[in-house]
């Protein structure tokens, strides 16, 4: 009976993906062998996990190694694992398409990037696995049986759209890829990969690291096998044993990620329960770091053990990007996620990393402001979510925080520099959120802060209209929205010398802002005179626990129901449309003219502050109208 041979096409991404890899726009190809390596380790440690876990699986697990083998003359190159395997619907699943959120933006950047080094950038940031395989191999079969299963399956493609598939009766338990290698091309960066020094060069950079025995036959017939790595665990070694580089090569292990990290962290904790923990801040943000099905979490192991790949009970989800291993001492090799979420140990070691990972990044501020740029603008908009739910640590993220402000208008200032840029009497910290900074520079509600030459702090995150509500100060100076509420910016001697003036003027606006209160009473809250406003005749503020505008919009598009919420006209009791139409309302109270001049005075409000008219028509009529009349 002949074996069914099925030829699949590869999904569309995938494909794309493929011929990127094919035409070489990644110059160091020797990472192809760390991908794979990677992997085969990835397969022994879910073998040795499944094994703990289900005491009846037939499975092999008395010599689990990874075995690289290399023929000079078929020019071939074979890595081998005995790990867990794979089913055909996973391969399938794993190989045949790239299930991976960002795939398709990644891929329009690529697309974007007009040179080699751009590309390298982006590639890093996606990270491709068993792809980078076809950086140096015209074809690639992959043969593997899923440990407990029978029957294997053979994998082959030379990565031009398509590919086989097809069962196998004798296939070993796990994995073997096999590169049916290009040929050699220093220029194009393409070495002799079946050569042993090569080999031993590539693993012993990359690899060295892994926790299984990767093993290769040496040249000649009598040649003995050798084991080419350490395998000696980075974060049990001495700090001072270990490399910057071998760090590098473990970040890039554990992250699948293409570039060096930003930081390294290292923690070991001794006494009523000891841990170790090596953690990493990468040097940029993954694709999928707001996308709701990323992963998160460290790798855990129990005693060198590997237990679980994403442990999220160890990192909250602000930290999310944080990569790295905490392997534990005295966990159970059984232990499970839900187990996890409560267990007391797990808690504590959750603890002391988050203040780890805080106090390096606010060491960093202070020792390497350049490296803290960089990790601000990646993982800021993450980092500020924990204002919203770590109380414990709140405190420690305000400090390590960085926002845009009036101040310079191109270098973010910390609230620690803000506070001490204070003027004297100064009780808030003041700022506005908004949708951008022009939007924001260019409002009304500036203009006062800017006579006077207040700091504002200039917040433009959807995060920012959140934690400002949640967050009630720092420093002992409370947090204050230029754009809701009163705003008193006047010294205590000002207010008595104009005290008198100020008493006058509420009486001659009294009766004005009686009416338009009442004329604007289905749209505004409220008709006050402002003390925020030099140039421009009035604003819209909200009440001092009102919703901003934004936020409302944000929980409306979720699909919340909200009653209406009014705000408040402010005017501007010096401008000259103001004190005109107070005396035309005083000399004319029953003029349906002047109800349409406070419409037209408040539409003018709302769109000085982006807002939107909720019958613009009718505004564009009204406006037209008055236009005509001074022609």
């Amino acid at each position: 009976m002949t074996t069914p041979i099925e030829t699949l096409e590869f999904q569309s991404e995938a494909r794309q993906l493929l011929q990127l890899m094919i035409h070489s726009i990644y110059s160091n190809k020797d990472t192809f062998l760390r991908e794979l390596v990677s992997n085969a380790s990835d397969a022994l440690d879910k073998l040795r996990l499944e094994s703990y876990r289900d005491k009846d699986l037939e499975a092999d697990t008395s010599d689990l190694h990874i075995a690289i083998e290399a023929d000079p003359a078929a020019r071939t190159l074979t890595v081998r694992d005995n790990g867990i395997g794979m089913t055909r619907d996973e391969v399938v699943t794993l190989i045949g398409t790239i299930a991976k959120s960002g795939t398709a933006e990644f891929l329009a950047k690529l697309k974007e990037a007009k040179d080699a080094a751009a590309s390298q950038d982006l590639i890093g940031q996606f990270g491709v696995g068993f792809y980078a395989s076809f950086m140096v191999a015209d074809k690639v079969t992959l043969v593997t049986r899923k440990a407990g299963t029978a029957e294997g399956v053979r994998w082959e493609s030379t990565g031009e759209g398509t590919y086989t598939i097809e069962p196998v009766e004798d296939a070993p338990q796990g994995t073997a890829v096999t590169l049916h290698l290009k040929p050699e091309d220093a220029e194009d960066h393409l070495y002799d990969y079946t050569s042993a020094a090569k080999i031993r060069q590539i693993v012993k950079k990359y690899s060295d690291f892994i926790t299984w025995p990767i093993r290769m036959k040496g040249e000649g017939d009598d040649a003995e096998v050798e084991t080419l790595n350490s395998m000696k665990a980075l974060w049990a070694r001495s700090s001072s044993e270990v490399s910057e580089d071998e760090y590098h090569e473990f970040y890039k292990h554990v992250s699948h990620d293409w570039q060096d990290p930003l930081e390294t962290i290292r923690l070991q904790a001794e006494g009523t329960f000891e841990y170790q923990a090596l953690l990493f801040l990468p040097s940029h943000a993954p694709m999928d770091l707001f996308l709701r099905e990323r992963k998160r979490g460290v790798q855990l192991y129990v005693k060198r053990v590997f237990i679980m790949d994403d442990c999220e009970s160890l990192v909250p989800e602000y930290l999310r990007f944080v990569k790295g291993v905490v392997d534990a001492q005295d966990l159970s090799l059984n232990v499970s996620r839900e187990i996890l979420q409560q267990d007391r140990q797990i808690q504590l070691i959750r603890r002391r990393l988050v203040k780890k990972v805080l106090s390096t990044v606010k060491t960093m501020m202070t020792a390497d402001a350049e490296k803290y740029a960089t990790f601000w603008r990646e993982f800021g908009r993450a980092v500020k979510e924990g204002l919203l739910d770590d109380f414990e640590n709140r405190e420690a993220i305000l400090e390590i925080s960085s926002f845009a402000s009036t101040h310079d208008a191109e270098k973010p200032t910390s609230l620690r520099e803000y506070v001490d840029r204070m003027k004297d009497g100064q009780q808030h910290i003041y700022y506005m959120t908004g949708e951008s900074r022009s939007a924001i520079e260019n409002s009304p509600h500036m203009e006062a802060f800017r006579a006077k030459g207040y700091e504002v702090l200039v917040l433009t995150d959807p995060i920012d209209e959140m934690w400002v509500d949640a967050v009630p100060g720092f420093d002992g100076k409370q947090f204050q929205s230029i754009a809701k509420g009163q705003v008193d910016l006047e010294s205590e001697e000002d207010k008595k010398a104009t005290e008198v003036a100020r008493e006058q003027q509420k009486k001659e606006f009294e009766g004005l802002l009686s009416w338009m209160g009442t004329a604007l009473g289905e749209t505004v809250k409220e008709v006050r005179l402002s003390s925020r406003l030099t140039t421009s005749p009035a604003c819209i503020v909200g009440d001092t626990h009102d919703l901003t505008p934004t936020l409302e919009k944000m929980y409306r598009a979720m699909g919340q129901e909200l009653p209406p919420i009014k705000r408040i006209l402010e005017l501007n009791p010096d401008h000259a449309l103001v004190k005109g139409l107070r005396e035309a309302h005083t000399a004319r109270p029953d003029d349906e003219g002047l109800a349409e001049t406070a419409e037209l005075l408040y539409g003018m409000a709302l769109l000085a502050e982006g807002g939107e008219l909720s019958d613009p028509s009718r505004f564009i009529k009204l406006l037209a109208g008055r236009l005509e009349k001074t022609l």
